[in-house]
């Protein structure tokens, strides 16, 4: 079989984990962190990282094949 090639948005954004599990970071914390933009509580929440929605997780394995 071929080698496949990797989705290069994908590789940078998602990880497996050793279960299977997609590990992904929040949306929404690039600017308007200050000010009027974002609270404090909302910016600590988006510090953690999170797990892909188990009915988009076939489609991101299989963007990322030897991760």
């Amino acid at each position: 079989m071929p080698k496949l090639k990797s989705h290069s948005g994908a590789k940078k954004r998602f990880n497996l984990t050793k279960t299977g599990k997609v590990k992904r970071a929040h949306a929404f914390k690039s600017h308007l962190l200050n000010g009027h933009g974002k609270t404090t509580k909302r910016k600590r929440g988006l510090r953690q990282g999170t797990y892909a929605d188990s009915t988009n997780e076939p489609a991101i394995k299989r963007m990322i094949p030897y991760k």
